[in-house]
């Protein structure tokens, strides 16, 4: 009898779209990937924290489109208590049951300090007055926050945010593995016994990857750095020497244990359904 194929569980991330033809790029993007049966499909606040009306039509566009569960971004963006707590009772009321919950940057037009200034805070309020309504997953950094004083303090501060409440996290992108074992061994020393999902990023534009990363605090590898700087402007040979990598590296982390893959497709589908490809040989979509 042939053995059965696993499929590991994967999630793929989507930020609001600005303008129609955007709209209609997302749109694509979302009917490529949803017959991959992804766990969920998680909507960001755009640049810089944009505004919140993006966030909740993107939402409500994937929920109307899709079968697959939505989680929005929800940062410490509310200028009050009330004014979250009306954003919560409208996404449950719209069936969503999971919430990615960030600390973030607050979006434009909203000025002075909020009533949450740290994501543990917006987690225990979460909890406090909704209950188990929502299955929340936080972030957490292998290769540590860039503000983070040493790695014992970011390691306390994402405790902090299990201890509120948190069910799960999804990594900062990274491109060494071990980095992703190491601190996960130091979270379970630790006490913190949520499952952490790694975060992928693609290899598509070396540019755009180096000016992320350096925002972010991810490592680009030197070897990989060099390998991308050699092919210039050879986009074809980038994004195929990108797949390899990105491939190997999910390889390795769910032969290593990771619960799962969190993949930011910065709206676009090809680099993800092909990464689903190499991770699924012998599956079909749907």
């Amino acid at each position: 009898m042939a053995e059965a194929v696993t499929r590991p569980r994967i999630s793929f991330e989507f930020f609001p779209p600005r303008t129609e033809e955007q709209k209609l790029i997302l749109e694509s993007t979302w009917q490529k990937l949803a017959p991959l049966r992804p766990d969920y499909l998680s909507v960001t606040f755009g640049a810089g924290g944009s505004t919140l009306d993006a966030t909740r039509e993107t939402v409500e566009a994937l929920a109307a489109g899709t079968d697959v569960p939505v989680a929005p971004h929800i940062s410490c963006m509310a200028e009050s208590e009330e004014m979250l707590r009306d954003i919560l009772r409208a996404y449950r009321a719209r069936g969503v049951d999971r919430l990615v919950v960030l600390r973030g940057d607050r979006p434009d037009g909203l000025a002075g300090p909020g009533p949450f200034q740290y994501a543990n805070e917006l987690v225990g309020y979460i909890r406090r007055e909704f209950g188990d309504a929502f299955r929340i997953e936080v972030a957490c950094y292998p290769e540590f926050h860039p503000e983070s004083a040493s790695s014992r303090s970011d390691l306390f501060y994402f405790k902090q945010k299990v201890e509120a409440g948190a069910d799960g996290a999804v990594t900062q992108y990274f491109y060494n593995a071990e980095a992703y074992f190491h601190y996960r061994d130091d979270c379970h020393r630790a006490g913190i016994d949520i499952p952490i999902t790694p975060g992928i990023m693609p290899i598509t534009n070396y540019r755009q990857l180096s000016r992320f990363s350096e925002m972010c605090g991810a490592e680009i590898p030197q070897w990989i750095r060099r390998r991308l700087e050699a092919f210039g402007d050879d986009g074809a040979s980038i994004r195929a020497f990108g797949l390899d990598v990105v491939t190997e590296l999910c390889e390795r982390l769910l032969a290593g244990g990771a619960p799962g893959l969190h993949i930011y497709t910065l709206n676009r589908a090809n680099a993800s359904f092909l990464l689903w490809q190499r991770l699924n040989r012998g599956v079909r979509p749907g």
